[in-house]
């Protein structure tokens, strides 16, 4: 198979997490599942963002932007939820989707599942963090709800997903602070001087991230917006 297109396989990817949405969850099962999902992300987004926060070369401007998605990502948590569990990937980028033109398309590496809510899952699949990363592609506000519809759509009566329009937006704000935060870490990591381990793809890729404009669409257009309503 191939790696997910944005462009032409959004459909097949919906088709795709609604099956694994609406595996039954067995009584006894073993994969964890936190009581405040979102929460979590967002503290483990507070630690990362630190290492930038405290180096001598942050640029105050990019630092500005992160407190203020942080600010919005501490504003938006609201947990817990009732919205049904089920297994969730959480590692939802276009290069592990297996996609085939004639056969059977699946989802790869599940080496992170959780038991969680289906939005967590959305929430990273279609985040402009998760996008960018290999594909240089951000989907429009239309683009994602084009997407949620089509989820809906292809869950055909088989989970309730009355409460995605609430608990999506709070995944996709939690996801692109992490994205961005855990890009911050690591730009100041690969900026330290006689790093021997060096990929300039991904070097290229973290400067891009923490390009004020790239932070200030996201803040702008994806944050602080409901991109469902």
């Amino acid at each position: 198979g191939t790696a997910l297109d944005y462009t032409r396989d959004m459909e097949t990817a919906a088709a795709i997490l609604a099956d694994i949405h609406s595996v039954p969850v067995p009584q006894n099962c073993s994969l964890i599942c936190p009581n405040a999902p979102a929460q979590a992300i967002y503290e483990e987004c507070l630690e990362m963002v630190q290492h930038y926060f405290s180096w001598e070369k942050a640029d105050p401007v990019v630092a500005d932007l992160l407190k203020q998605i942080l600010e919005i990502g501490r504003l938006s948590l609201s947990e817990p939820s009732d919205a049904p569990k089920c297994i969730v990937n959480t590692e939802l980028n276009s290069g592990n989707f297996l996609i085939h033109r004639e056969g059977r398309s699946s989802l790869i590496d599940w080496e992170k599942p959780l038991l969680s809510e289906p939005a967590q899952d959305l929430g990273h699949f279609l985040a402009p963090t998760t996008t960018f990363w290999k594909t240089d592609v951000i989907l429009t506000p239309e683009e994602v709800k084009n997407f949620v519809q089509q989820y809906i759509a292809a869950m055909n009566g088989r989970m309730d997903c009355s409460s995605l329009s609430s608990r999506l937006p709070l995944y996709f704000t939690v996801t692109c602070l992490r994205g961005i935060t855990w890009c911050a870490m690591a730009y100041r990591e690969y900026c330290q001087p006689g790093r021997e381990l060096r990929n300039e793809d991904t070097f290229r890729k973290l400067k891009a991230y923490l390009e004020p404009s790239f932070l200030q669409n996201i803040l702008d257009n994806y944050v602080r917006k409901d991109f469902l309503a």
